[in-house]
């Protein structure tokens, strides 16, 4: 496999796209000797067919403000592969969404989901539309107008969307209802949907509780655990809070959460109280950082900054791809960190990779660290099949199980001569080999 004339290739033929560029490359760079080993990969075109999606739905999405003013934005769907199982991946509603982003997203869904060994394929979608500060009802206009066009290449065997940044459980209702107003079905084709309707419990928290379960397996291999560690995570998303409450019953204390505008410092520990008092300033559509400090004055804001100079024992970078770069990782190791763990899609610039991977940090990517949402999503479509629901406990012991057995994979295919794990490289081939097969069983295609 020739790396850089494959890199070069797709740089003329998608140029500006850097994140999805950068994906590529991180994942490329761990399966070139696997590649060159496997020759019947290269006859049949494996990476070639891999690198570019199946196919890309691109359009508008006219809706009506509250003012009655209309307001054009524009929607997209990535279908990456489905070898393995129906598309899977969710839909980012976000000011920042653009087709680099989405198929950066999707190329990484590819392996993550094979990692959760469930029947899922590829894909993501979303909008520019920014739901914050808008209205329900415009936010409903806006996601039924959205439905409108995704409906006709989306189903239960064929394509289920789920959420993301900006997509929680009002936009999937939304979406759903209008999927089942055009379809005149009621199926699982949207994950992430009210319990009451076909959801799965665990579900909001299981991205963060997932990358905890990988962390402390990571951990365990250093005879270490989460007792009496202090713990950095950016963001407060679901993965973030998901995260928080997880440490925290583990006997960790986080210490920070983050905003746009900055991240918050408390000595004292993020824990069950002040994290239900931020999940209420969230669902009213404020901002949770700053009122933060003022409700608990021992906490410290810090504008414009980033939580990794923090001294930490672990951090879970939980907000969004590139939020932590080379300083940022210098910082970590020179305060002692000894654990990173990727809650978002690749929050960690390659030079930051580079930093952890060179002072043999524990490194988990996003890709097999926060797997758990979309296993769980993955359970979702296993409980909408079987028209029944498990218990909370079932779901979380089932989410555990493929944590562990995620890093087991990770841990086969990345460890070193030296007994360190690579765990970028172990989830990359772990994840590759399991769509590459199966490409080759189904032919050229």
């Amino acid at each position: 496999m020739n790396l850089e004339k494959i890199m070069n290739d797709l740089e003329k033929k998608h140029p500006g796209e850097v994140e999805y560029l950068q994906a590529v490359r991180e994942v490329l760079e761990s399966l070139e000797e696997v590649v060159n080993e496997n020759p019947q990969f290269e006859a049949a075109g494996i990476i070639d067919r891999l690198v570019e999606p199946d196919r890309i739905l691109a359009f508008k999405v006219p809706w009506i403000d509250d003012s009655g003013k209309v307001q054009v934005n524009l929607g997209y769907r990535v279908q990456f592969n489905n070898a393995i199982g129906p598309y899977k991946g969710g839909l980012r509603f976000h000011p920042s969404v653009n087709l680099s982003i989405l198929k950066f997203l999707g190329f990484e869904q590819i392996f993550k989901n094979s990692l959760t060994t469930l029947p899922m394929g590829g894909g993501k979608g979303g909008s520019n539309f920014d739901p914050k500060g808008k209205s329900n009802n415009e936010v409903m206009r806006f996601c039924q107008s959205f439905m409108l066009e995704l409906w006709r290449i989306i189903g239960p065997e064929t394509d289920v969307p789920a959420g993301d940044i900006g997509v929680g459980g009002r936009e999937i209702g939304f979406l759903f209802g209008m999927y089942k107003k055009l379809t005149m079905t009621h199926v699982g084709v949207l994950t992430g949907k009210g319990t009451n309707w076909g959801g799965s419990l665990v579900r909001p928290e299981a991205t963060g509780f997932g990358a905890v379960y990988f962390a402390k397996e990571m951990l365990a291999t250093k005879g270490e655990s989460f007792k009496g560690k202090t713990v950095c995570i950016s963001g407060f998303g679901n993965v973030a809070w998901g995260a928080a409450i997880k440490v925290t019953e583990l006997g960790g204390k986080v210490v920070t959460i983050s905003g746009p505008d900055g991240y918050i410092y408390d000595p004292d520990g993020i824990s069950a109280e002040k994290i239900e008092y931020l999940l209420e300033l969230r669902a009213s559509n404020q901002d949770i950082v700053k009122p933060y400090s003022y409700e608990f004055p021992n906490a410290q804001f810090h504008q414009g900054k980033r939580p990794w100079e923090v001294k930490c024992d672990v951090a879970l970078p939980c907000a969004t791809q590139n939020e932590l770069g080379k300083e940022d990782a210098a910082n970590l190791v020179k305060n002692g960190c000894i654990c990173v763990a990727e809650g978002a899609n690749m929050p960690s610039t390659p030079e930051a990779v580079e930093v952890f991977l060179e002072n043999k940090i524990l490194f988990g990517p996003g890709k097999a660290v926060n797997a758990g949402g979309v296993a769980t999503s993955g359970l979702e479509m296993s409980q909408n099949s079987l028209k029944y629901n498990w218990s909370a406990q079932e779901v979380d012991e089932k989410l555990h199980s493929i944590m562990v057995n995620i890093h087991a994979a990770c841990v086969k295919h990345g460890k070193q001569t030296d007994g360190y794990v690579n765990y970028v490289k172990g989830a990359n081939i772990a994840g590759f080999l399991k769509v590459a097969n199966a490409m080759l069983d189904q032919g050229i295609l």
